[in-house]
């Protein structure tokens, strides 16, 4: 278990350094009354041990200070004050303070100083105040809290980074989310768009048939169209909210429709005449574009149902190596064919979003044409 200090901020910098002056106080008094032959700490020590213990305050705030006052305040206390005691133990800290938050060179420079200093006072001086164990112990309680505190700066380095990375894989996985949801509600959109605005073109022209046609059965076949074709909206109508709503994350027991469904689009008996045709070897496409295949059909003719007075729409479906090729010409005068709407930019974005291209307008012999290549590795 991991030891803290209990308190933070200002209130707890000034907590520790009482507290270590309190420590220090009490060294003191202790060593003096052991040797009450000698004259107590003079006024001076105790103003450098108050001016010592205070810079400790700043000792996270101003690190540096803290090792330039503490140290300068233990080496004027130590030839002044007799007997002395352990001041030499907020310069201590300091370098600790120092070390932990990066200072590493300054506070290697600080200690070496320190100990050179003492050396040559040692070596100067006619009394021992140190003995040679007590010296090098001292040199090593200063590697020891400068790499401590190098070790802990470390540490806080790399948890600083570790939370970084963790907030920014966070932030990737939100984007992520919000993307797919983006790209989710888009395809959702255009599954809609052009489900229900081709059968509902259908519906339009097949009542208009039945309505104004004079031949009671061909009436009679146009609204056996339209109940149909109506059938086929509901049912895919709810196939798709099935998706939006996912209650019990059940796979779709619906397949989406393809290529092999072809036949339901260009064989409705009101209309323009569709005639099909198919190039190279008709194979298995995979489930993406083949659905996206099937929609760009479904919204070229119900753009001709619904934009154009075209008699004749031919679909081709060419297969090639590694793509399939889908153009639909029709004869007609399309009357939106100057301002692409949705129906267009939905198919572009379908066949851009398989890494394949679609373009779109009219052709120089009259009428109008809708290409797209779709990769199919």
């Amino acid at each position: 278990m991991r030891w803290s200090w209990p308190l933070r901020g200002a209130v707890g910098d000034v907590a520790f350094a009482l507290l270590v002056f309190v420590l220090i106080v009490g060294a003191t008094l202790t060593q003096s009354a052991e040797q009450s032959a000698r004259a107590p700490v003079p006024v001076a020590g105790w103003l450098l041990l108050v001016a010592g213990c205070a810079a400790l305050v700043w000792r996270r705030s101003h690190p540096v200070v803290a090792v330039a006052v503490t140290g300068m305040a233990s080496a004027a206390y130590y030839p002044l004050a007799e007997p002395d005691g352990p001041m030499m133990l907020t310069f201590v800290v300091a370098l600790y303070s120092a070390a932990a938050a990066g200072h590493l060179l300054i506070a290697s420079v600080a200690g070496g100083g320190a100990m050179a200093a003492t050396a040559y006072g040692e070596l100067r001086s006619d009394v021992n105040h140190l003995a040679d164990a007590a010296l090098y112990l001292l040199a090593g309680w200063f590697v020891a809290v400068i790499a401590v505190g190098a070790v802990a700066h470390n540490r806080r380095a790399y948890l600083r980074e570790t939370e970084l990375r963790e907030a920014a894989a966070e932030r990737g996985r939100e984007e992520e989310a919000r993307r797919r949801a983006t790209e989710e509600r888009l395809r959702i959109a255009r599954e809609l768009h052009d489900v229900l605005g081709h059968n509902i073109s259908l519906i339009n022209v097949q009542a208009g048939a039945a309505l104004h046609g004079k031949d009671p059965d061909r009436a009679t076949e146009a609204l056996a169209a339209i109940k149909d074709t109506s059938k086929e909206t509901l049912r895919e109508l709810r196939a798709t909210l099935g998706v939006l709503r996912q209650v019990d994350e059940a796979a779709p027991v619906t397949p989406a429709p393809g290529l092999d469904r072809l036949a339901e689009l260009t064989e409705r008996g009101v209309g323009p005449r569709v005639r099909t045709e198919i190039e190279g070897e008709p194979r298995a496409l995979p489930a993406d574009a083949d659905l996206a295949a099937f929609r760009i059909v479904q919204e070229s003719l119900t753009n001709v149902t619904k934009h154009s007075d075209a008699t004749t729409v031919t679909v081709r479906i060419r297969y090639e190596p590694g793509s399939v090729r889908i153009q639909v010409d029709d004869d007609g005068a399309h009357a939106a064919a100057a301002e692409p709407g949705n129906g267009i930019r939905g198919m572009t974005e379908r066949a851009e979003s398989l890494g394949g291209t679609l373009t779109a307008g009219p052709r120089p012999d009259g009428g109008f044409t809708v290409t797209a290549t779709l990769p199919t590795p």
